[in-house]
């Protein structure tokens, strides 16, 4: 191949690769200043948290091997890898997250810290309720919806299930996301996190699941970009070199 052809081509294919890498730098750039502009907490939904009033501290509370006992009268229980103090409803509840095999099929019981009293997963209205209480602007509810399965683009991803998803009519169009299992809310969600979440997968390259920063192909755009800046050098070099006079 003759230099003039070689150094044509190498143009071309510089030029076709920078547009390329342009268009997601440009990507990054916008969701690097979408970020840096923004106030996580408010991207997080943190100012619209309600202030909930602490369990007091001279409560009477039962043993927790009460509600261990009446658990194994019911169900198989070989582990317990968690034990929390809860307010369900205003009230103290046990959660307890135990299972049968270790790190398998793990189970959520939910009991009465004063009375010892098992507890059923909440109801529609015990959902809506906590998710009206947790807010604190004053809205009233547009939509509930049940939530049993979610994919890796839905934005209560990887979130304890069953959920109520409760949104406001509020200008933040806010969703406050409550397990039924565990009792309590989960996640907040509004329109400034959802433009953060969008920008984060075209920042991170990953559209399955958005949050993975060593997928292929972010690995291929970074190789990518550094074959697109030697070409340009080289093109920069060749371009200095004197032509020889005929």
């Amino acid at each position: 191949m003759k230099k003039a052809e070689f150094h044509r081509k190498t143009r071309k294919t510089h030029r076709w690769m920078g547009v390329i890498l342009g268009i997601q730098f440009l990507l990054w750039t916008v969701g690097g200043l979408y970020f840096s502009w923004s106030n996580m907490d408010e991207v997080h939904g943190d100012h619209q948290k309600a202030h909930i009033h602490p369990l007091e501290a001279n409560l009477s509370l039962v043993n927790p091997q009460n509600i261990i006992s009446q658990i194994k009268a019911k169900d198989s229980i070989n582990y317990i890898f968690e034990m929390r103090l809860v307010q369900v409803l205003g009230e103290p509840h046990y959660q307890i997250i135990y299972s049968k095999e270790h790190d398998r099929g793990k189970k959520i019981q939910l009991a009465n810290a004063q009375t010892g009293i098992l507890r059923a997963a909440l109801s529609k209205d015990e959902a809506v309720n906590i998710a009206k209480i947790n807010f604190s602007d004053d809205a009233t509810v547009k939509q509930i919806e049940y939530l049993t399965t979610t994919n890796g683009h839905h934005e209560y991803r990887e979130s304890p299930l069953p959920a109520y998803a409760v949104t406001f009519n509020h200008p933040s169009n806010t969703t406050v996301y409550v397990s039924t299992e565990l009792g309590t809310v989960q996640k907040f969600r509004n329109n400034k996190w959802r433009i953060f979440d969008f920008l984060w997968m075209m920042h991170t390259m990953d559209y399955q699941t958005r949050d993975n920063l060593s997928n292929w192909l972010l690995r291929a755009f970074s190789v990518f970009g550094l074959l697109t800046i030697f070409s340009g050098f080289t093109l920069f070099f060749v371009s200095q070199k004197p032509k020889k006079k005929i």
